[in-house]
C-alpha cells in the first residue's frame, strides 16, 4: 500500500482539532513512507495535509478540475498536481492512483467522495480499504446513519462493514494496512426476493 488517497475539506473547520489532525496525518504518510493523493487544493485540511508532506520531504499528488484550477486554488507546489477536465474526471483518477482511502472531516465534496468510492467497493468495481478519521466525534451521526440504514433494510451488514472507522489519526494507516475483505462479494449475498 504505496499512496494513500485522502478527501478532506477546502476549508479548516471550527475546531483546532481538524488542522492539528491533518499535520498528524501528513506526518504519518511520510513517515511510512506513503504518498498522499489529494484534491489538488491549497486551501482549508486540503491545503494543511499537503503542506505539510511537502515540509517533511513527501510526495504529494494533487488532482484538480481546471475550473477549480482558474480560481487559483490549484496547489502548484506539490509533487505532481493532475489538471482534469471534471469533478467526475478527478474522483476517478484519484481512485485509479489510491491504495486506500482516508475521509476526514468536509463538507459536501467530501461527503460524495467518500460515498461514490463506497458504491464502487460494494460493486466491486475497485477493492481497496476506505476509513474515515473520526475526529472529536467529526462522523459520529454519519456513523449512526448507516447503522439505521442497516437497521431499516436498506444497507446490508457486510456492506456497512466496508467503511472502517478510525478515532485516532495514529492507528490510521496501520487500520487501512490490516483491514481484509476476507470473501466478501456483494453477487454471493443479493437479496433477490
Amino acid at each position: 500500500m504505496k499512496n494513500i488517497c485522502v478527501f478532506c475539506g477546502s476549508s479548516s473547520g471550527k475546531n483546532p482539532l481538524y488542522r492539528e489532525a491533518a499535520k498528524k496525518l501528513g506526518e504519518a504518510l511520510v513517515n511510512h513512507k506513503q504518498r498522499l493523493i489529494y484534491g489538488g487544493g491549497n486551501i482549508g485540511l486540503m491545503g494543511t495535509i499537503a503542506e505539510e508532506v511537502m515540509s517533511r520531504g513527501g510526495e504529494v499528488i494533487g488532482v484538480i478540475p481546471a475550473f477549480l484550477m482558474d480560481k487559483e486554488v490549484g496547489n502548484v507546489d506539490v509533487t505532481e498536481l493532475i489538471v482534469v477536465e471534471s469533478m467526475h474526471e478527478r474522483k476517478h483518477k484519484m481512485a485509479h492512483l489510491a491504495d486506500a482511502f482516508i475521509a476526514m472531516p468536509g463538507g459536501f465534496g467530501t461527503l460524495e467522495e467518500l460515498a461514490e468510492v463506497l458504491t464502487w467497493v460494494q460493486l466491486e468495481l475497485i477493492k481497496k480499504p476506505i476509513g474515515v478519521l473520526n475526529i472529536n466525534g467529526y462522523y459520529d451521526l454519519l456513523i449512526s446513519q448507516l447503522n439505521h440504514m442497516v437497521g431499516e433494510g436498506f444497507l446490508k451488514p457486510q456492506n456497512r462493514k466496508l467503511l472502517i472507522e478510525i478515532e485516532k489519526v495514529e492507528d490510521a494507516l496501520d487500520t487501512l494496512h490490516s483491514f481484509s475483505f476476507g470473501d466478501y462479494s456483494i453477487w454471493d449475498k443479493l437479496d433477490r426476493t
